[in-house]
């Protein structure tokens, strides 16, 4: 790949979460392969959270896992409310940007805090780039709907991951000329991780030891989701239906302490048989992406597990009635099933049984999304 230079560049990456950095750590691997190998043209990058430095979400290992360093600044801002966050992080962010001069800012996805990025970078006259632009739920009453609205309307430059996102992205009336398809930044990524978890196994894995577990023999179940955990009577059903469903196969559940205590008091409450559901510590980054890999089936409310199941051709059943990349579904391994109990039986029934419909990786999902993310920044400004 030629790469075109004039000189050289400051590049501000903002995160508002720890699914950010993964997301962009593709495109600080790609500029810092060419800092080495280009040492007469240089490009700099500044990282720039949202959050502290004491986040117990952003551990070392994540850092270490990603081969990039940890930020270079932390803006320190954290409260639940969503517009007080959003005033803050403005706030912030915008002394950093006027004591720091960038050159382009990008920004990844749609939380409160990366809109609050956007909007201060424009007023500040500085190029925008959203990663991930294009994603819509045509569900105006969803928080997050109106960020990616207010981030794609400001940004220079939208950078898509499949044709639906351009589509959305044009019929919004962005010009051509700033909406880049470069696939799913996710899957390189997946791709860098492939030759590193190669040599690994499941006995490896700390957090599984003692379970009964074989490869292509247990299925993943994931729960982030404050929707799915604040509805507990639909939640009792669900997880009896996928407790009864599965049968005789473990179902290994990574969770964070917030859907742990949800589930734990239902079980209780209820008194669920959860017979086969084995709750771990939350993996790190790479014992994750094996455990994911190697499983029977994935049950999860989490996009970026369904991209990275998709790739790996695992079977995936979301519990969520919209996804951002509906490529999942259309072309890969994903199956939407929302919040009901008897959809995710059906999909279950299948998943269990090895009969999953027949799938395949979207157009561009081929590892190489951040080395066009860069070259476009570079040619462009």
């Amino acid at each position: 790949m030629e790469w075109v230079f004039e000189e050289m560049k400051k590049l501000c990456i903002f995160c508002g979460a720890r699914p950010n950095f993964i997301k962009v750590a593709p495109i600080i691997r790609v500029i810092n392969r060419l800092s080495e190998e280009n040492s007469s043209h240089k490009v700099s990058y500044s990282l720039v959270y949202a959050g502290s430095e004491n986040d117990p979400t952003l551990e070392d290992q994540l850092f270490d896992n990603l081969s990039i360093r940890r930020p270079d600044v932390y803006l320190g801002v954290e409260c639940e409310n969503l517009n007080e966050l959003t005033g803050q992080v403005m706030s912030k962010f915008e002394k950093y940007l006027q004591e720091n001069p960038s050159d382009v800012v990008i920004v990844v996805d749609d939380l409160a805090s990366t809109m609050a990025a956007a909007i201060v970078t424009k007023k500040q006259a500085i190029t925008l780039a959203h990663i991930a632009a294009g994603t819509r739920s045509f569900d105006i009453t969803m928080p997050k709907e109106i960020n990616r609205l207010v981030i794609d309307g400001l940004s220079d430059i939208l950078f898509t991951a499949g044709f639906s996102n351009n589509s959305i992205a044009n019929k919004e009336g962005a010009e051509l000329s700033k909406v880049y398809m470069v696939g799913n930044i996710l899957i390189d990524n997946i791709r860098y991780d492939r030759e590193r978890i190669e040599g690994m196994s499941l006995s490896d894995i700390d957090e599984l030891a003692g379970l009964p577990l074989k490869e292509g023999n247990y299925l993943v179940f994931t729960l982030n989701r404050k929707a799915l955990l604040a509805d507990q009577d639909n939640l009792e059903r669900m997880l009896h239906v996928l407790s009864e469903t599965a049968g005789d196969t473990p179902i290994i559940a990574p969770l964070r302490d917030s859907a742990v205590q949800v589930i734990m008091a239902l079980s209780l409450k209820k008194n669920i048989k959860l017979h086969n559901l084995h709750i771990v510590k939350p993996l790190g980054y790479l014992e994750f992406a094996y455990l994911t890999a190697h499983a029977k089936g994935i049950i999860t409310d989490s996009g970026n597990v369904a991209e990275e199941a998709t790739f790996n051709g695992v079977p995936c059943i979301t519990l969520n009635s919209y996804t951002e990349h509906i490529e999942t579904a259309k072309v890969g391994s994903n199956v939407l099933v929302g919040e009901d109990p008897e959809l995710l039986r059906s999909s279950l029934s299948d998943m269990v049984a090895g009969t999953w419909k027949k799938c395949g990786v979207p157009e561009r999902w081929d590892g190489r999304s951040a080395e066009r993310v860069v070259q476009i920044l570079l040619e462009r400004h």
